[in-house]
């Protein structure tokens, strides 16, 4: 396992280095851009790779913004293409109407604790924000500041993780970890007659 994922990180650091640095760097941006339009793609593992491949610093900035511009573009088709359709829909639902006059006047600061913590669903963050009549100016101040921390705490976990995937001691003591969450598990259903 840990050779092939030393392969697979030699072999895309390989094409970066062997090709033009600007199709590299774009492609990197691009992988962030798409996972915030459809976040079903792993954004953890794309900004690792990000690291990995072009370094902690630059693979940072590319990550941060990549995901800026992602929500930002996330923030505007709903604002443009889609809201007048959606709001046909929501007029005659008063809970809606009120969940989104919440997410109209939310607070700045409240905004960026929202969209700063890694585990928020930006996108759904993103939708609300573009359908609701959040100024742009706002959301996008608040993306700019809070994308700094899911970058950096997607970017320590995803290159941790990747180093650790290569050190067979780490592998081993996931295993164990799993085995034993396995085996409590199966006391506590017998136990507790949780099953």
């Amino acid at each position: 396992m840990q050779d092939l994922i030393k392969d697979l990180i030699g072999q895309l650091q390989d094409l970066v280095t062997n090709n033009n640095i600007f199709v590299s760097l774009f492609f990197g941006f691009f992988i962030i851009i798409l996972e915030s339009i459809l976040p079903i793609l792993p954004l953890a593992l794309f900004i690792a790779l990000n690291m990995v491949i072009f370094g902690n610093f630059i693979g940072f900035i590319i990550s941060w913004l990549a995901t800026v511009v992602g929500c930002s573009l996330s923030f505007l088709i709903f604002r443009k293409g889609l809201s007048k359709r959606i709001y046909q829909n929501i007029d005659n639902k008063p809970r809606t109407k009120k969940l989104m006059n919440v997410v109209s006047h939310i607070s700045f600061s409240k905004l960026v604790v929202v969209l700063a913590i890694p585990f928020t669903p930006a996108f759904s963050i993103n939708i609300g924000a573009g359908l609701s009549k959040m100024p742009y100016k706002k959301f996008l101040f608040a993306t700019l500041i809070s994308k700094i921390s899911v970058v950096y705490f997607w970017g320590f976990v995803g290159t941790t993780l990747l180093d650790s995937m290569t050190d067979i001691g780490v592998l081993i003591k996931l295993g164990l970890i799993i085995i034993i969450a396995f085996i409590l598990s199966k006391v506590i259903i017998n136990k507790f007659d949780v099953d």
